[in-house]
């Protein structure tokens, strides 16, 4: 057999109060879309079909072009989204699954359930439900006293009874595909000039056919999101996820409650996170390491062994046994070499630090490069930018740059040079030399 996934993402998302589609909104680091995405491709070789309205363009963009596309121009129910994917898909598939781009937290394990459910019981159509006191809009699950689903009414056509009703339909589906396909266009008009999705169940059984409901062990993966307080729900469960996932894999979550770690982060055994640390974007972390607390690492490789304090690390790298903080900054293109320093209160900007170089405190770097073993005194300046360019200063190894000295680039300092408190360096300074004063000269008296 061969599925088809189809994705609905046609809506607004009126309630999210926003210019952005519902499902580009970030949860856990990515759009949520992504997240059905990705299941859809771990359950089906097939291209995951998207059905795109509210913003189409927009999606498309974010999704990626390997994706199958469907446009719901009009917004008329879920039973016409789904008709709308039917040229794409009737000729390569013969069943399919349909679910909802804003419940990023379903599972492959509990989809996969679905689609086989449907086929070890020849049914025609299989659906996910969940039990919960909370309906949350969704609607109720009928059965007869033998328990078989009798029918699907929406939360806003139910009665009282009915809405007393705590199985829930989640909008998971999984179909006969070419019985789908006869039955899309057969739905009847609801009062809200849309077609429903969910009246397909009685058309299944009116045909004597079978139907069978899959309940989901864990309510919070059909958790929908409609508005930002459930966006903030989702990230919540998908965060301690995250946090379990890593945890279960050798790292130490000093306090996972204060922990926020994004979905495409990566981090080795034996590293200790403290709290209120951030890990975001498509950071790589090593073994080993310290990071926090009170620290924020986003799209950045950090190596074995880093100790990062109460800083910020942008775009950056940290070699092994690299420390930087407390209080510091390393900014986009900053890079620390193996056991280099970086102390508290300092910033790095667009430069290399080489092996075990020590920039103590109070200190910026802007594009410099720093040879390994150099010495960076208490408040020394890279004076970069001339107001136009940037320009670069280079210091050799083991170089000496004593505290409060400026270095008016583009100017370079020799290896094993030195360089008194409060120089402005606006010369390069040979090899081995002594340079100080303002402007700083080449002292040969020392």
């Amino acid at each position: 057999m061969s599925l088809g996934v189809v994705i609905l993402a046609a809506g607004q998302g009126v309630r999210m109060r926003s210019a952005l589609p519902k499902v580009l909104h970030p949860l856990g680091g990515r759009p949520m879309l992504s997240y059905a995405v990705e299941t859809a491709r771990a359950l089906s070789d097939l291209p995951p079909l998207l059905v795109v309205g509210y913003g189409a363009e927009a999606v498309r963009q974010q999704a990626g072009a390997d994706l199958l596309y469907a446009v719901q121009a009009e917004q008329r129910g879920t039973g016409h989204a789904v008709l709308q994917a039917r040229p794409l898909l009737e000729p390569l598939a013969t069943e399919v699954l349909v679910l909802y781009a804003d419940m990023p937290l379903l599972t492959v394990e509990t989809l996969r359930r679905v689609v086989e459910a449907r086929r070890e019981q020849e049914a025609t159509l299989a659906l996910l439900t969940l039990v919960a006191d909370d309906p949350r809009g969704f609607g109720r699950v009928i059965r007869d006293q033998q328990g078989a689903v009798l029918r699907i009414v929406e939360e806003a056509d139910a009665s009282q009874t009915e809405r007393a009703v705590r199985e829930l339909n989640a909008g998971v589906y999984a179909f006969d595909a070419p019985w789908l396909w006869d039955h899309l266009p057969l739905l009847p008009l609801q009062r809200k000039g849309e077609y429903y999705l969910t009246d397909l169940v009685e058309m299944a059984l009116a045909e004597g056919r079978r139907v069978v409901a899959v309940t989901t062990d864990d309510p919070q993966e059909a958790l929908g999101i409609n508005t930002r307080v459930h966006l903030a729900e989702a990230e919540a469960v998908l965060r301690r996820r995250i946090n379990r996932r890593w945890m279960e894999a050798g790292v130490t979550l000093v306090d996972p409650e204060r922990t926020y770690i994004e979905a495409d982060v990566s981090i080795g055994a034996d590293t200790v996170i403290w709290p209120n640390t951030y890990l975001r974007g498509r950071t790589t972390i090593g073994s080993g390491c310290q990071i926090g607390p009170n620290s924020l690492i986003e799209d950045s490789a950090i190596g074995d062994g880093v100790r990062v304090l109460a800083s910020v690390v942008e775009q950056a790298v940290m070699e092994a046994g690299s420390d930087v903080g407390p209080f510091s900054h390393l900014r986009r293109g900053a890079h620390v070499g193996a056991g280099a320093h970086v102390g508290n209160f300092g910033e790095v900007k667009n430069s290399t630090l080489g092996p075990g170089a020590k920039m103590g405190h109070f200190s910026y770097l802007g594009d410099a490069e720093v040879g390994a073993g150099a010495n960076i005194g208490a408040g020394t300046i890279t004076c970069n930018y001339d107001g136009q360019q940037k320009h670069r200063t280079v210091i050799g190894e083991g170089a000496f740059i004593g505290s409060d000295t400026m270095l008016v680039a583009p100017v370079q300092v020799g290896a094993g040079a030195r360089t008194g408190a409060g120089s402005v360096v606006t010369r390069d300074i040979p090899d081995g030399a002594l340079a100080y004063g303002v402007p700083a000269r080449v002292r040969h008296d020392e």
